[in-house]
């Protein structure tokens, strides 16, 4: 009697978690990543953007007992936005979804392994993002005026971008290594603060492009604003300016 035997048709993606990192000696609480190690396919990569405060040494002792993290130091510190194309160029080859979250862990680890089963279990999505949503049953802690600056923000967002996007700045990413990714960070963002937004036009202006049918907001169950935040007030009004300008170049 013959026997049959099944093999698994599931694909285990690679990954890369992408956490910039800009002074955050004080608050940086490491130990919480130890989480997304559990999976034996994800590595970190923390990307050190010309932190003055020990944070690049703090990073590179947590790093050095734990095998699938690493460190990148930038010389200078060159924004958030330039320290996560960093880190995307230099996973380029080696993670088949690159994703990134803020080093305060506003949105938990947990959250980002949620983001990422979605993507990872449907070849047709390429890039899925948190949305910060307040419904029943999920523990979203915002203050209501960055709520409502962000209302107006997704708003305008949603009407250059010509997409039904809820949340475009929220700190959690995740996608799918593809020709539109590469040809996105070929060249630096125009934009220090909405390079979210920046990224995601210029992926569906790619040669081979993003397609909307492509791109998932997954409502987030936990979420929470976390003190120490650089984005000042006019930085927020500049942030608008560049929202328009960045795209449509």
């Amino acid at each position: 009697m013959s026997t049959t035997i099944k093999v698994s048709t599931i694909k285990v993606s690679t990954v890369t978690v992408i956490v910039p990192c800009y002074n955050e000696a004080s608050r940086l609480d490491l130990d919480r990543f130890e989480e997304l190690l559990d999976r034996p396919n994800l590595a970190l990569l923390f990307v050190d953007d010309g932190s003055t405060d020990g944070t690049a040494a703090l990073i590179a002792d947590w790093s050095a007992t734990h095998e699938r993290a690493e460190l990148l130091s930038l010389p200078r510190n060159v924004g958030k936005g330039e320290a996560i194309r960093a880190g995307i160029i230099d996973s380029a080859g080696s993670a088949d979804i690159v994703a990134y979250l803020d080093a305060d862990l506003a949105s938990p680890p947990a959250e980002l392994l949620r983001v990422l089963d979605v993507i990872d279990q449907d070849d047709s999505i390429d890039f899925a993002m948190g949305s910060r949503v307040a419904l029943l049953g999920s523990n979203i802690e915002r203050s209501r005026l960055r709520h409502y600056q962000g209302r107006i923000f997704a708003t305008i967002a949603s009407v250059v971008l010509g997409l039904p996007v809820y949340d475009t700045q929220c700190g959690l990413k995740v996608i799918r290594s593809t020709p539109a990714l590469d040809a996105a960070v070929a060249s630096p963002f125009r934009s220090r603060w909405v390079f979210d937004v920046e990224l995601i036009a210029r992926m569906m202006r790619a040669p081979i492009p993003l397609c909307a049918d492509a791109i998932r907001e997954v409502p987030l169950v936990e979420w929470r604003d976390v003190g120490g935040s650089r984005l000042s007030v006019s930085a927020r009004v500049r942030s608008v300016y560049d929202l328009v300008t960045a795209i449509r170049h």
